[in-house]
């Protein structure tokens, strides 16, 4: 069952455009129909609101993280984060990196929000919930021109045990739960479609770079990632292995060439585009750097930091440190 998630989560990483997002709203919705149909019963109690907001929110909370988990980008973001105190006082430092995790968040957000839309537009959860509210003026809404006891009897209607109010009131109310649930789906569907397209087409409006090198970028940096990961496994594998020879057999060790730490640490930064210099990744940038002449290498290699970001990237870059989804 792991190895068929990785690889849904393979797929959805190799597609990073409204397909991927797209496939992300269809698992959530195919797991939000499994939980409403054989998990989810109603209480029909005094746990009515309670219990069906639990329902409707705390899994989208919970999806909303593991999106913050599974980001790359969130690690690259937090990782030494204590050890730059100093940034903090930095208004610039402070303005990029809220930016950049609201670009996290942007798409930490499409399992949450898919959620939230479908157990809307089945409306079990909503139903529940609002069945339990105890509020006047809307228990008055619900039951205008039914019969006395509906307001008394309200959180029954769920389960059908209303003994004093007719089924086709209690029929009638929970109609019309389910209809302003569906408005309400539909409706926070629509606003974030809008808001999507609108946020797209200013990031696309503010590119720096054409449409098709923006696509030649992004498959660029999946196959660097891709490709980081296969070349970190093959070193890691090739230096244990050396490690062990050594131990078992009590001979000197081979030499193996490994990235100092520092290395490490300045391609593990967050990537800052530059409109002077040419780069698609911060790792593109650091081999760049140091392959170049002696007489400028001291002085270039200077700007290759690992302190996080100074300034914001456009927000058509924000693609370039995904990487890998964490697992």
């Amino acid at each position: 069952m792991m190895d068929k998630f990785k690889t849904v989560l393979q797929i959805f990483q190799k597609q990073q455009t409204s397909l991927g997002f797209g496939l992300v709203a269809l698992l959530t919705a195919g797991g939000e129909h499994i939980f409403s149909s054989v998990v989810f019963k109603c209480p029909c109690s005094g746990w009515n609101f309670s219990y069906g907001m639990v329902f409707l929110l705390v899994p989208a909370l919970a999806l909303l993280v593991l999106g913050y988990i599974m980001s790359n980008k969130t690690w690259k973001l937090f990782t030494g984060l204590c050890l730059r105190k100093s940034k903090f006082c930095n208004f610039k430092y402070v303005c990029a990196s809220g930016v950049v995790f609201f670009q996290i968040t942007t798409t930490a957000a499409v399992a949450p929000v898919s959620w939230i839309a479908v157990a809307l537009l089945n409306g079990n959860y909503f139903e529940c919930a609002m069945t339990g509210v105890n509020v006047t003026v809307f228990t008055n809404h619900l039951c205008d021109g039914k019969s006395p006891q509906c307001q008394d009897e309200l959180y029954k209607f769920p389960c059908g045990r209303a003994t004093h109010v007719p089924q086709s009131d209690s029929n009638d109310v929970l109609a019309t739960i389910r209809a302003e649930s569906q408005v309400l789906g539909w409706l926070l569907i629509a606003s974030i479609m809008v808001f999507n397209l609108l946020l797209t087409c200013v990031a696309r409006c503010n590119s720096p770079v054409s449409y098709l090198q923006l696509k030649f970028w992004r498959v660029y940096a999946q196959r660097e990632s891709d490709l980081l990961e296969s070349y970190t496994a093959d070193h890691a594998e090739k230096l244990a292995e050396r490690n062990l020879k050594s131990f078992f057999q009590q001979t000197p060790p081979e030499p193996v060439t490994t990235p100092p730490n520092q290395a490490w640490e300045k391609i593990s930064s967050l990537y800052r585009f530059s409109t002077r210099d040419h780069y698609y990744s911060i790792l593109h940038k650091y081999v760049e750097m140091c392959h170049d002449p002696a007489e400028v290498r001291g002085h270039r290699m200077s700007s290759v930091r690992s302190d996080g970001p100074d300034t914001a990237n456009p927000a058509v870059l924000a693609f370039v440190d995904e990487g890998k989804m964490m697992l």
